[in-house]
């Protein structure tokens, strides 16, 4: 099993810094080559979504990844990564799509309006690091809400897509990391 990587902008070293943890095999994708490897699921990181969504066009990802991920391949989005997987967009453009969420861009104000919190994740006490972050604003009734907090909607699963709000990767807490890869095991036991 591989985990690819979304490396064009954002919190992506992270994110495999708590693969290799979770001893999942991994690999960034930075340009069109990279998608010639063999990847089972693929990581959206944090950072800026109008930015990753200009690049993803401009660099050729945009199609061929879009393609996979409506084919079914499990995708996981942190903060910007869950802006690029909802359908509708509070403040911004439609990216990916494919969940029935609207997400509401820098729902909690600016950078100072950043936070760490504590609050369940399908049920487990989970430590949550909010840096500029979105929020679920709306979920169509297919799709399953894993977290919440203060009130507002902060993960989300939909398929083959989860979304969180918050960054986990800046933790030292596995929950939603291990959630993702049982996902991509249980995709890959389906086909």
């Amino acid at each position: 099993m591989t985990i690819a990587i979304l490396a064009v902008q954002g919190a992506f070293a992270e994110h495999g810094g708590m693969l290799d943890r979770l001893g999942a095999a991994h690999f960034e994708i930075r340009q069109a080559a990279d998608l010639a490897c063999p990847f089972d699921g693929l990581i959206l990181p944090g950072g800026e979504s109008t930015v990753m969504n200009k690049l993803l066009r401009d660099l050729g990802l945009f199609e061929p990844l879009k393609e996979r991920i409506d084919s079914g391949l499990p995708v996981f989005g942190t903060c910007a990564g869950l802006i690029l997987l909802a359908d509708r967009v509070e403040g911004g453009e439609r990216c990916f799509g494919g969940m029935d969420v609207t997400a509401r861009r820098n729902a909690y104000g600016r950078q100072l309006g950043s936070f760490r919190t504590t609050a369940p994740f399908a049920g487990r006490p989970t430590p949550m690091v909010f840096i500029r972050a979105p929020y679920i604003a709306q979920a169509g009734p297919e799709v399953e809400i894993l977290a919440e907090t203060g009130g507002h909607i902060v993960a989300a699963r939909q398929g083959n897509r989860l979304a969180t709000a918050f960054h986990p990767e800046l933790t030292q807490d596995e929950t939603v990391h291990a959630c993702f890869l049982d996902m991509v095991r249980s995709s890959r036991r389906r086909n």
